[in-house]
């Protein structure tokens, strides 16, 4: 009897012994286990979370994290996860399951710096993001902020203990460093960009503490907090790493540098940082192969999820961060996947037989809805899923009206031929034609999400098919067919022809053949040819296109924080540019280029009140109104059909989720946490 009484009290010692030490509920977003949601959705700080949980967090390691921080060269011994982790990590409730550990993500882009933001996404972190609602912006790297009343003071509070991939601490002191010795460098950037800027006029940053910073800005504007939720530009850059190469910061940087094969300290920092925002630019492996062992390593730290070790033009190679921020809520380290490779291949059919033959575990960019038959004919084959999303942006046409030939310039400025081209589109067969009936056809308005403001009238603004006005309007601007062939001659008697060049990443081929045949048939020739990505960025930022092709428009939230598509040239060099001389001439000032028209100047000026005024207010409206009847009523860009777009994935990628929609706009796969994917294979 008393050897069964010391039998009972050890057992029950034991159990209680291991609720004592046993770690969180494994809770997830399909199964909260009576956990109580957090102060943002499907994440927690971890005080927040073993509070709710009542417990007390444990946490591990992928296994194999030893060897993946081998593959980064010049990283040291990892130290304990204790040591690694910050003291207040994300803690991430996954979609659907723990994940288990391991594997290859395989992915295909187009080209370097082509098609890639897909892959770019994946692993990409800024101070805040969206979340997969496209609605509420929550923390991510920052642990919270504050606004002041006015919207002139933005502070970030920071984590504790946050580490970049090398081990170094993370700070307020990286924020300020990206925006005063980068982003504000002119040896960096010959242009601030804007949204650096409030209304043109720069920022302050002040470091309140390691972990506290905070952004004072010239005149309100809300939307700053968006675009650090969406944009694939960080708000953060190593200081410890990179500004050793500045001269301005280290005296012997030149030194360094010269040592390291380089001319200068500029020269490396180019390599590192690459001149650019955006965080695709190559590493010194490629951009200095031959030198990039006498660099300290192979590109700069990260706090994004996995960093790059390997890059050829044929694609790139990463392993996890060992110091990644996040956790699941049962205490694993993020991220699940060990490693991500990257192939190029520009080829259109070769990355859709590729996605057929379920080689890619994921793709969104560069799909048209032209592809989704095929796709989804042989997924069930192909063990992957086809989802089909609405894509936030439409196909827009803008007409070059600073085009370097001055008679197709003339032309192109009248406001008739730009009527004329628009109702000579048949949207309706586009749709019906291109995208099988799925789409929308309408008016460009800029807003994708048609706030109030947005007058109903402006989405059919010129945008019925109408071929005998598109006649009329060309023939009272003297545009005739003079020689009987069919087609149009300019006023000087020169053939006009229309050149429509284009990348099948910004616009389908059916389309751009439909468009050619439109025009055909009211006398304008033209000629459709197919071009690499970068083929078509090269020329349409040196002036050389007769038409833009482009997926175009920016949700409200995005249009508080960026003034890109109401400002010359109307966005950025990897989407769509337009009238380069106003560009030119705005930012000299009016030394060279072309000078705008009044109502180009008159949106240049509301969308900086816009971006500084309360959303919503009788102002904010009458502001958003007059941008909107600005660019369409002068046809700024012609708007085409707006389509859903196809998302795959292979079924072995767990905690996948149906996306919200098809979109660079909020940074793709960001709002959908991807860190916390996993391969079940």
């Amino acid at each position: 009897m008393n050897k069964l009484r010391y039998l009972i009290s050890i057992g029950l010692m034991a159990v209680a012994g291991s609720a004592l030490g046993a770690g969180c509920p494994a809770v997830t977003v399909s199964n909260m286990q009576g956990v109580a949601a957090g102060a943002f959705p499907q994440q927690y700080d971890k005080a927040e979370f073993e509070k709710l949980a009542g417990c007390t967090m444990k946490f591990s390691e992928n296994p194999d994290i030893a060897k993946l921080n081998g593959k980064i060269r010049a990283n040291p011994k990892l130290p304990p996860l204790s040591e690694r982790l910050p003291d207040e990590p994300l803690v991430v409730a996954p979609y659907d399951s723990i994940g288990k550990y391991g594997g290859t993500f395989d992915m295909i882009s187009n080209a370097t710096e082509a098609g890639t933001s897909d892959f770019l996404a994946i692993r990409h972190v800024n101070l805040v993001r969206f979340s997969d609602n496209l609605q509420t912006i929550v923390p991510n790297v920052a642990k919270g902020w504050d606004w002041n009343s006015d919207f002139t003071q933005l502070t970030f509070h920071l984590r504790k203990g946050h580490k970049w991939s090398d081990g170094h601490p993370f700070g307020a002191e990286d924020v300020k460093y990206w925006y005063d010795n980068l982003s504000l460098n002119p040896k960096v950037y010959e242009k601030p960009k804007n949204y650096v800027l409030v209304g043109g006029e720069r920022m302050t940053v002040d470091v309140i503490d390691a972990q506290t910073v905070r952004f004072n800005l010239p005149a309100p504007k809300p939307g700053l907090l968006a675009h650090f939720a969406n944009s694939y530009a960080q708000g953060f850059q190593p200081k410890h790493f990179l500004s050793k190469w500045d001269p301005d910061l280290n005296p012997d940087a030149d030194k360094m540098a010269k040592a390291a094969g380089f001319e200068n300290g500029l020269e490396v920092l180019n390599n590192y940082y690459g001149n650019s925002d955006w965080t695709d630019t190559p590493s010194p492996m490629l951009r200095s192969p031959n030198r990039v062992s006498k660099l300290p390593a192979d590109t700069h730290p990260t706090l994004e999820s996995h960093i790059l070790v390997a890059e050829s033009t044929e694609g790139r190679h990463l392993v996890a961060n060992p110091y990644f921020f996040q956790v699941d809520t049962a205490g694993n380290q993020l991220p699940y996947i060990s490693e991500q490779d990257e192939i190029y291949v520009n080829e259109d059919e070769v990355r859709l037989l590729k996605l057929v033959n379920a080689e890619v575990d994921f793709k969104a960019q560069s799909l048209q809805l032209s592809t989704a038959p095929l796709l989804l004919e042989n997924q069930e084959k192909g063990d992957f899923t086809v989802d089909l999303r609405p894509e936030v942006t439409i196909l827009t046409f803008g007409i070059n009206m600073t085009h370097e030939n001055l008679e197709k310039r003339e032309v192109f400025s009248d406001l008739r031929f730009r009527q004329a081209m628009s109702v000579a589109m048949n949207r309706n067969e586009m749709n019906e034609t291109a995208f099988f009936g799925m789409g929308e056809a309408k008016q460009y308005v800029g807003f994708t999400d048609s706030p109030p403001f947005v007058d109903e009238k402006w989405k059919q603004h010129y945008a019925q098919h109408d071929p005998k006005l598109a006649s009329k309007l060309l023939d009272e601007m003297g545009l005739k067919d003079v020689d009987g062939d069919g087609f149009r001659e300019l006023p000087n008697g020169d053939k006009l022809v229309i050149n429509l060049q284009f990348s099948v990443q910004g616009a389908p081929a059916a389309l751009v053949e439909l468009v050619g045949l439109h025009w055909a048939a009211i006398g304008i020739q033209t000629t459709v040819k197919e071009v690499t990505p970068d083929e078509y960025r090269s020329a349409q930022s040196s002036n050389k296109l007769d038409v833009t092709m482009w997926r175009n428009g920016q949700p409200l939230a995005i249009v508080l924080g960026t003034n890109q598509i109401w400002v010359p040239p109307y966005h950025d060099y990897f989407t769509v540019r337009t009238n380069m001389l106003w560009a030119e001439w705005v930012d000299t000032n009016g030394a060279s280029g072309v000078e705008p028209p009044d109502y180009a100047k008159q949106m240049m000026k509301d969308i900086t009140a816009f971006q500084s005024t309360p959303v919503g207010t009788p102002e904010s409206d009458k502001l958003g109104a007059r941008l909107v009847k600005n660019l369409v009523e002068n046809l700024l860009f012609i708007g085409s059909v707006q389509t859903p777009a196809p998302i795959y994935h292979r079924n072995v990628v767990k905690n996948f989720v149906e996306y919200t929609t098809h979109s660079f706009e909020y940074y793709r796969s960001y709002p959908y946490r991807p860190t916390q994917w996993w391969l079940d294979e």
